[in-house]
């Protein structure tokens, strides 16, 4: 994931990750963009943080569901676990560093949820 200035021009690896396969979001607020995405098309200079696993719910879920993510993301809070969660029209992604893949993975089967994968 990697962050930019609010007015900067989409660059030119954002958008082949949008054409790509896999994971990606992109969005700019007035206070910057920002691009999800795969770490291997972030040029090096470009300020980023890599090494993180994606997870994704099993969606699609009514607008008017709650508490959803709570659930995912409360044990990975008690457990200390920090994430980076995005929300798309029919489900959510939840992003946990590498290091805590597994970690996170067994926090979420003790509180009773299904894990089918990372990817």
């Amino acid at each position: 994931m990697s962050q930019m200035e609010a007015g900067a021009p989409m660059p030119s690896w954002a958008i082949e990750a949008l054409a790509g396969p896999g994971f990606c979001s992109v969005t700019r607020t007035e206070q910057e963009l920002s691009v999800v995405g795969p770490a291997e098309l972030v040029p090096p200079e470009t300020l980023a943080m890599r090494d993180w696993a994606c997870f994704w719910l099993h969606g699609p879920f009514d607008f008017d569901e709650t508490g959803i993510l709570a659930a995912l993301l409360n044990p990975l809070a008690k457990a200390g676990v920090g994430i980076f969660a995005v929300s798309t029209y029919d489900t959510d992604y939840i992003l946990v560093k590498q290091a805590n893949t597994e970690l996170a993975i067994r926090v979420w089967r003790d509180a009773g949820h299904g894990i089918d994968g990372a990817h």
